[in-house]
């Protein structure tokens, strides 16, 4: 099972984990989703890793919880202890993904339905192909829309009011629609999918590792900030630390000298 999650260092400071049980839509199992939790804290600890591209093998990025296996596995829960603990394995992954200190980026093709939308909306930058779609799936089977980080992440990206009527509906939203109300960064052909977000990558990982780290911590703090005062106090924070660092005085030599910065994460 653990084949059904993969981990490649495509070069320097960029890692890719791939959902790779395309023959079942990448649909989630509990080995599954134990095993991203793994992968997820083995790359917290690589100080080499500076950018994660979240993918999927297949023409799905992925389907969900796999209901087969949460309802009639052999590990299905048992009472409401056991399916609190299926709960927490599955939504406690969302929060994992947004502490991390390397920025993601989910590359999606095809449906990102359920829990797969919600790991789609945890990841900072979203990059989709022409056969993307995104569907909340839960509030068609007698559950929630509110799973995953959903009712979190999604009004944030793209306003309360479209959220609701996306939520309540349950309907897909097709790659164009995601475009044009923000909820992916553009649309690119599905063979230049990877390749496309490996770039970003590659653009993200030539900033000092400082400057990436805090933009996204900032980023998402700020998200919740209760004043213009209180957002600038955590910027006029985070900027005074980076202007101490090795890195800052390597960038502004580098300017001064016409030449790229070589950041050294000091």
């Amino acid at each position: 099972m653990s084949d059904n999650i993969t981990l490649e260092r495509r070069e320097a400071g960029i890692s890719i984990v791939t959902l790779a049980r395309s023959e079942a839509r990448n649909a989630l199992t509990f080995a599954m989703m134990r095993r991203l939790r793994a992968v997820i804290e083995e790359i917290e600890r690589d100080r080499e890793c500076r950018v994660i591209v979240l993918a999927a093998a297949g023409r799905t990025f992925c389907a969900g919880l796999d209901l087969k296996d949460a309802v009639f596995g052999p590990e299905a829960p048992q009472g409401a202890i056991g399916s609190m603990a299926l709960q927490e394995l599955y939504a406690g992954t969302i929060p994992r993904l947004r502490r991390m200190p390397q920025p993601i980026i989910a590359a999606v093709q095809g449906a990102a339905v359920g829990a797969g939308m919600g790991l789609a909306l945890a990841a900072d930058i979203r990059i989709a192909s022409p056969s993307a779609n995104f569907l909340v799936g839960a509030v068609k089977v007698g559950l929630s829309a509110g799973e995953c980080g959903i009712s979190y992440h999604l009004p944030r990206l793209v306003g309360a009011g479209r959220a609701f009527e996306i939520m309540l509906t349950g309907r897909a939203v097709a790659a164009e629609e995601a475009l044009a109300i923000g909820l992916t960064s553009r649309i690119v052909p599905e063979a230049q999918l990877l390749d496309d977000a490996v770039t970003t990558a590659r653009a993200i990982a030539a900033n000092s590792p400082y400057a990436s780290k805090h933009t996204k911590q900032v980023m998402w703090a700020n998200l919740e900030a209760p004043s213009l005062d209180a957002a600038m106090e955590l910027e006029n924070h985070v900027q005074t630390v980076a202007m101490l660092t090795g890195d800052f005085k390597e960038a502004a030599k580098a300017f001064a000298e016409k030449r790229p910065p070589n950041f050294k994460g000091t």
